[in-house]
């Protein structure tokens, strides 16, 4: 066989493929139309014709495309050269899946267009389009839940310029920049979530989630299920779907688990396995899940009382207590009232303002209640009064029963004995020092962190004055 024959050939195969690949298209298809340079109809098959309420097509031909498919791009196709590959198109009875393609002569030049029905009320589509719009929905939701879980608070949310305060944050925004558990020692009221979010916000995992739960809120039958999630039917009751639990959620961020001390021994075992081994498995499956998550504990109760009580594990204690941050109480942080008081009307939206006198009678009351305490009595304050200034009169009626701060006795000044001022104050870090390690029973760390002091920083005080 020559080129020429061959070439023949070819074109011929070529034709028959077109006609072949129309007759299928236009046979399977809810309908065809063909039109010219004008965009005028020159065919259409009877089942497009009858769609758009015609008799025949034939009485179709020769009118312009849109005044018998309204709505119709084929003008736009014929003039841009451009096939719109997949579009719905709107008729009387209901929507189309449509398909517009230009039409060449052989010199290239747009000579008109042809436009197939693909899918009648996309029955076809069905399925594809349910599995679209469930995916669409799984997404919105988890997209819903990741924004929920996102943090409101950030270092400069804790308020606080005393020596107290400043070294709380020195300590939480190192603690940042690891992966670490921290473990949140203070009272109730004292910040420390904010502060847990504080942290999760300066990390590396501050773009996934912060989930939070609370050990002393949960029913013990139910936490376990909460903390680690639950298989399908794992038990009379649960889930026919399952349910994700708390650590799963937290996937690649912070779980911050708030009353650690209150938590069941049977599971703080098992969160200790997932501190060891970072893994876990959902109540009633057999399925391991890795996990990676960065643990924030918090408590308001004294965790090695709890261990010599038995109700805390020692080796859970010791795990989680790698970096811990000692969160003081408002009374023991007084010269932070001011910038509190202000921060909290602020929040509270009011145009309030404290007189001198009134901050003078927040710096005697002890708040037992910390910060929380603190907000209650501004808001109520500032509820009941009717001036923009409140006085001493109306935060003693907000506070009720006033609890005196208890302040320990000044040294007495010791007589002039010829020391130097140098020689006083080794004296007195000596006296300090001492007193404190023994308060805490010898433990240095403990008392590197009454004391405002970094371990390290301790231990050469302690060296240099012969503690050590």
């Amino acid at each position: 066989m020559n080129t020429t024959e061959s070439l023949k050939d070819y074109q011929r195969v070529r034709t028959l493929a077109i006609r072949s690949l129309f007759e299928i298209i236009e046979q399977s298809s809810e309908g065809t139309v063909i039109v010219d340079r004008d965009a005028n109809i020159v065919w259409m098959n009877e089942r497009y014709a009858r769609r758009f309420g015609l008799d025949s097509a034939a009485g179709a031909i020769g009118k312009a495309c849109e005044s018998v498919i309204p709505g119709s791009l084929l003008r736009e196709v014929v003039r841009t050269g451009r096939p719109i590959l997949l579009d719905m198109q709107d008729t009387p009875k209901e929507p189309l899946v449509v398909m517009r393609l230009p039409i060449h002569d052989d010199a290239g030049t747009v000579i008109g267009a042809i436009g197939f029905a693909l899918f009648d009320e996309l029955r076809t589509l069905s399925p594809m389009l349910k599995r679209y719009l469930s995916m669409q929905e799984e997404l919105a939701s988890t997209r819903s839940l990741l924004r929920a879980r996102q943090t409101k608070y950030n270092f400069a949310h804790f308020i606080g310029t005393s020596a107290a305060s400043l070294e709380v944050k020195r300590r939480a925004r190192r603690s940042a920049s690891a992966d670490s558990p921290v473990l949140l020692l203070g009272e109730t009221g004292t910040g420390k979530e904010l502060l847990a979010q504080a942290i999760h916000s300066a990390s590396p995992r501050a773009h996934k989630a912060f989930v939070s739960i609370n050990s002393a809120a949960i029913p013990e039958a139910l936490l376990e299920a909460e903390f680690f999630g639950t298989a399908p039917g794992a038990f009379t009751g649960a889930d026919r779907k399952g349910r994700t639990g708390k650590l799963q959620i937290a996937q690649g961020g912070t779980l911050f688990l708030d009353e650690i001390g209150d938590m069941p021994l049977p599971l703080q075992s098992k969160l200790l396995r997932v501190l060891q081994e970072k893994e876990f498995e959902p109540v009633g499956s057999n399925e391991v899940i890795q996990s990676d998550v960065r643990v924030i504990a918090a408590t308001s109760t004294d965790l090695q009382a709890a261990i010599k009580r038995g109700e805390f594990r020692a080796d859970l204690y010791y795990r989680l207590n790698v970096l811990p941050i000692h969160v003081p109480p408002l009374r023991e942080r007084l010269d932070d009232l001011p910038a509190l008081s202000e921060a909290i009307l602020e929040e509270l939206r009011r145009q309030h303002e404290l007189h001198r006198d009134a901050l003078a009678l927040l710096g005697e009351h002890a708040w037992p209640g910390n910060i929380r305490e603190l907000r209650n009595v501004l808001e109520r304050a500032a509820l009941l009064s009717d001036d923009l200034i409140l006085t001493e009169s109306d935060l003693r009626a907000a506070i009720g029963t006033l609890t005196p701060v208890e302040r320990s006795a000044a040294p007495p000044v010791p007589a002039l004995t010829g020391e130097t001022f140098a020689q006083a104050r080794a004296r007195f870090e000596r006296q300090l020092i001492e007193s404190t390690v023994a308060q805490c029973a010898g433990k240095v760390p403990e008392a590197a962190v009454r004391l405002g002091l970094g371990r390290s920083t301790l231990y050469k005080k302690m060296v240099a004055l012969g503690l050590a």
